[in-house]
């Protein structure tokens, strides 16, 4: 069974919460749900992004995703 977008989200943050590094690759939330097309993935982490959830976070030469608490403690 289809996981709901819901817990999709969830998983997602709890992936960006517990990962050892703050920062991921979209292709690191594949696995959250494999059933779900990439780009299905990448919209629902884009919305968390919106929803303040995530934050877009740039090395320079790739976009990565990151919680907010994560960044700021990591910087500061």
């Amino acid at each position: 069974m289809a996981m709901s977008v819901e817990e999709v989200e969830a998983a997602i943050i709890e992936k960006a919460t517990k990962s050892p590094k703050p920062q991921l690759y979209i292709k690191d939330f594949y696995k959250c749900d494999a059933d779900r097309k990439p780009r299905e993935i990448k919209k629902i982490a884009n919305a968390l992004v919106t929803k303040g959830e995530l934050m877009f976070w740039s090395s320079g030469s790739t976009t990565m995703y990151a919680r907010p608490d994560r960044i700021q403690n990591e910087e500061g």
